[in-house]
């Protein structure tokens, strides 16, 4: 816009299409930006992004059910059961039968499986405290408050919990 208002994040509530668009696209390249350098590491042991997200929340929850994880991931049942069992086969993941519940498998992270969180989420993390350091502290909330925004209401109480938890 011309007086720059716009531009700068002060008249948010009456975005142009083609600012909307500009902002998708922001999204797409800081995602790429965000994966790529766990899908280096990721790729050298033949794995996907599908194996970062169930290690992610595997060692967020320790214990977490099958379950679980499928309603986190958004993800079918037999997509889930071939990342575990590969996981699970390369020692990464450790199964336990419930012991309340013998229909439930409970899943935590060995202690390879700690180092390669460890790994893929220092990656993000520092990419993550550089931006956040670079746009401050304002907009570090914004950016929150915009991501959470986004979620859809089955999602928002996932991510809720999951915060909530502090795991």
């Amino acid at each position: 816009m011309a007086d720059g208002r716009a531009a700068s994040g002060e008249n948010l509530l009456y975005l142009t299409d083609e600012q909307l668009r500009q902002g998708i696209e922001a999204m797409f390249f800081a995602y790429r930006g965000f994966t790529a350098d766990p899908d280096r590491i990721l790729t050298d042991m033949a794995y996907g992004r599908a194996h970062h997200r169930a290690i992610h929340f595997i060692n967020r929850a320790p214990g977490t059910t099958v379950n679980n994880l499928l309603n986190i991931l958004g993800v079918t049942k037999q997509s889930l059961n071939r990342v575990l069992r590969t996981l699970i086969e390369d020692g990464l993941v450790e199964s336990h039968v419930g012991t309340a519940d013998k229909r439930e498998r409970h899943l935590y992270l060995t202690e390879a499986g700690h180092a390669l969180e460890q790994q893929l989420s220092d990656a993000q993390r520092a990419r993550m405290r550089a931006a956040f350091r670079d746009a401050g502290p304002d907009a570090v909330a914004g950016f929150r408050t915009v991501l959470e925004a986004m979620m859809d209401s089955e999602m928002q109480r996932t991510y809720t919990r999951l915060k909530e938890s502090g795991a």
